[in-house]
């Protein structure tokens, strides 16, 4: 009983420090500076013709996205942030003179009341690293159902992942190799935690070694929360030879009417999400041509469902190189 009661408490614990890592200044700063994410939310509020309409902002944040939709017409925005940084969004919005426009309201979407029966409109910057780390994809799922009227709209509505395979040798020599011999110490079982932490980064297009697979397409309009944890088949092929280290992954959202694409691709312009790395144990020598197939497996951790546990399977028969294997990792 006593074990059970510890690990309602440490979710709750969990739940509160995520909370509280959103109330600094920082990452708001970082969100907000991304000029890509930022101009295309812009850009798909003022092309959905917003004018009139009743918008909710799920997870608000110093409310950027409540004020674009209020510049452009809305008739009234219900911004919603548990975090404590939602009463900084409340001086923003009257320090711009839209106190008359926008509401905001601080909780989680899940426990709030809306003093409208239905909304119009939903936004929401929802992704996190990796497409679902630490994401509120849920939350607008919530909203949707409860607030959204027949034929409204969701920004972004569509969105889909990708897997591709990379060379990276001096990571692999310098991060997880390291611990093979510390000082003339063998530490190795530290590049076994190494390995399961997937590495957040920018990824230079140069080092990818293969094509692109999607392995996750979702409609927001439709989907079921369930639909947030996937096993999805991929199939990759080097165009040249080399060596993969590992596999890396990023994703493109879009937006209704506008047609606006916000992607996180290593062959565009950076973002704050940049690419997630998933490496292997050893790395597989391929040549171009050469195929790998293999399952990628995403779920909410456990313990706490703001983490991720991610399951890679690969196959490959290759000139001059054979792999099997799966590796297992945690985003935390």
């Amino acid at each position: 009983m006593e074990s059970k009661q510890f690990a309602v408490d440490q979710k709750k614990a969990d739940l509160e420090y995520y909370w509280d890592s959103y109330s600094t200044i920082n990452i708001h700063e970082q969100m907000i500076s991304d000029y890509t994410r930022t101009h295309t939310y812009e850009k798909a509020i003022n092309a959905c013709n917003i004018k009139g309409k009743v918008v909710l902002d799920v997870g608000c944040g110093l409310g950027i996205l409540s004020l674009f939709a209020a510049r452009a017409g809305a008739k009234h925005v219900y911004a919603i942030e548990r975090a404590s940084i939602g009463e900084k969004a409340i001086e923003v919005i009257k320090n711009n003179g839209f106190e008359d426009v926008i509401t905001v309201i601080r909780g989680r979407v899940e426990d709030i009341t809306l003093p409208v029966e239905h909304v119009d409109v939903i936004i929401s910057e929802w992704m996190g690293y990796n497409l679902l780390y630490e994401s509120m994809l849920g939350s607008v799922l919530y909203a949707r159902d409860k607030w959204l009227i027949k034929g409204g709209l969701i920004l972004p509505d569509k969105c889909t992942m990708h897997i591709n395979g990379i060379e990276d040798q001096w990571y692999y020599d310098n991060k997880i190799n390291f611990w093979r011999n510390v000082y003339g110490f063998n530490m190795t079982p530290m590049r076994a935690e190494v390995l399961k932490e997937p590495l957040v980064e920018t990824l230079n297009s140069s080092s990818i070694v293969t094509s692109d697979d999607c392995i996750l397409t979702i409609d927001i309009n439709t989907m079921k929360y369930e639909d947030q944890c996937f096993t999805s088949p991929f199939k990759i092929k080097a165009f040249r030879e080399d060596f993969i280290y590992g596999f890396s992954t990023w994703f493109d959202v879009s937006f209704p009417q506008s047609g606006e694409v916000l992607t996180t691709s290593p062959y565009q312009v950076e973002t704050h999400w940049h690419q997630s790395m998933f490496y292997l144990d050893e790395p597989i020598t391929v040549a171009a041509g050469e195929i790998i197939e293999g399952t990628y497996s995403l779920k909410f951790n456990d313990v706490n469902p703001r983490f991720l546990d991610v399951e890679i399977s690969f196959n490959f028969h290759g000139m001059f190189h054979s792999a099997t294997g799966t590796m297992k990792y945690q985003m935390q």
